[in-house]
């Protein structure tokens, strides 16, 4: 892989609202303190910060493919939750700051440990106010390649760049508060040399050319977690269509395009997402699509609104678009309080699929159960713990696979009827909240009116195969 990329850029974290007078460190009058670095992830502790809430990114970036260089300007929207004298941002790499302002006047930071970015501006934060940070930064991005969770971050392409951020990657070219549990609406100003495309989460909101360069403007209203968030620059055939009302924009990698793909590309996605809908109820966002790219990361991604999908070796399967957009009601809109909760992503995405092997003729879900299930008791796919794997394990079968197995002896011990009002009214009635496993089985105790500890203590929380 090309691993280093040169980036250049500025960051802004903005809030507006009442600004401490007294000074960081000021004896007397309100009490600041730091707020926590990090935020409380056990899996994960460099990720997020605590004593603030980010609101909303304006993200403007400018990237040149030829020279590997982005020029940014990002603008944040956050609130303090406590007095704070100093705060951190997740920033990682090796990336210069130039300048960084807090409510535009200049304050102290430092950068520490893994991703820390430890900002003190000249007065502290009342707790309740709303504050603006600006960075400018520059330097040559890194993606992360972490030998048991993959490729993430900023990766480049054949002809440009794309961020598949999930779990660890945001940071590595923007600073950020790095918590699934710190949702944010974002803005997204991309310019790129003219005759390249840049796209985003969200739905477009402006094109202009200037000289020998074009910028695209794309706003996501929608609560969006860092590991989800998406920037696509290169050169893409992009198809556009109306679907229920919002837009359907698919892209493929003009590279990788063949006659007649884009067409069908973006009705596939069309009808996934109408079949989906029946099942678990109005779709949660302001846009839907996709986009092929050759990042050879070996995976796809299911970044809000518009999954990414790696096709470098292979061509793209009805099946993986169906996991990865029903990732938009289950691990987009909702998303776990932590990331040992993952089975609520991949196990509701896993047995969409298992439903739609069912609907087009494949196998039933039932024959894919009974054919994974009958994994012998000594292999060691057993051996974790579904509700927590462990850090190195988060996409691991035992996450996927024994997650829909899990769904499917929920379905099968409570009936097709509850079951499916019971995976409808999760999704709406959590829509963009974050959830856990605990949450989930009371939750379907509620909608059942049974008594499902045994069958989650045993699917759930212990190792090994599971009796049926």
């Amino acid at each position: 892989m090309r691993k280093s990329q040169v980036i250049t850029a500025t960051a802004i974290v903005v809030a507006t609202g009442l600004l401490g007078t007294v000074p960081a460190h000021a004896a007397g009058g309100p009490r600041f303190i730091p707020g926590s670095a990090g935020s409380g992830e056990p899996y994960f502790p460099d990720m997020g910060n605590g004593g603030y809430d980010v609101g909303h990114y304006d993200l403007d970036l400018a990237y040149v493919p030829a020279t590997k260089k982005l020029t940014a300007k990002a603008v944040v929207h956050a609130r303090a939750t406590q007095n704070l004298s100093s705060f951190d941002l997740d920033f990682k790499g090796p990336l210069t700051i130039s300048k960084l302002t807090v409510n535009g006047k200049k304050a102290a930071w430092k950068r520490t440990g893994a991703q820390e970015l430890v900002i003190t501006p000249k007065h502290g934060l009342r707790s309740g106010s709303r504050f603006t940070v600006s960075v400018s930064y520059s330097g040559v991005p890194q993606d992360i390649d972490d030998p048991a969770l993959g490729i993430s971050g900023w990766v480049p392409t054949s002809d440009g760049a794309v961020a598949l951020n999930q779990p660890i990657g945001a940071a590595t070219f923007y600073p950020v508060n790095d918590s699934p549990r710190d949702k944010a609406t974002y803005t997204y100003t991309i310019t790129v040399p003219k005759g390249l495309q840049a796209l985003a989460n969200g739905v477009p909101a402006g094109t202009r050319t200037h000289g020998g360069s074009t910028t695209y403007r794309w706003v996501d209203d929608n609560p969006t977690a860092s590991e989800l968030t998406l920037v696509a620059i290169g050169k893409y055939d992009i198809t556009k269509s109306r679907l229920h009302g919002i837009p359907n924009i698919t892209a493929i990698q003009s590279a990788l395009d063949k006659p007649g793909q884009g067409v069908a590309f973006n009705k596939t996605t069309a009808d996934l997402v109408t079949w989906e809908q029946g099942m678990y109820g109005h779709y949660p966002f302001a846009a839907t699509g996709g986009i092929i790219t050759d990042a050879e990361v070996g995976y796809a991604l299911e970044t809000q609104g518009r999954p990414v999908y790696d096709q470098t070796d292979s061509d793209l399967d009805a099946g993986t678009m169906a996991h990865e957009l029903a990732h938009q009601w289950y691990g987009d809109s909702l998303t776990p309080v932590h990331w040992s909760d993952i089975w609520l992503n991949e196990g509701f995405a896993t047995y969409t699929e298992w439903l739609y092997s069912e609907k087009t003729g494949g196998q039933t879900a039932q024959q894919l159960f009974d054919k994974t299930y009958s994994r012998s008791v000594t292999d060691p796919r057993w051996a974790l713990v579904m509700a927590d794997p462990g850090r190195d394990h988060i996409f691991d079968w035992t996450v996927y696979d024994r997650g829909a197995m899990t769904l499917h002896v929920l379905r099968k011990t409570i009936g097709d009827q509850a079951f499916f009002t019971l995976i409808r009214r999760w999704a709406q009635e959590h829509r963009y909240q974050n959830v856990s496993t605990a949450q989930f089985e009371r939750f379907a105790e509620q909608v059942s009116g049974q008594n499902l500890h045994d069958l989650f203590q045993k699917w759930a929380y212990t190792a090994g195969k599971p009796s049926l």
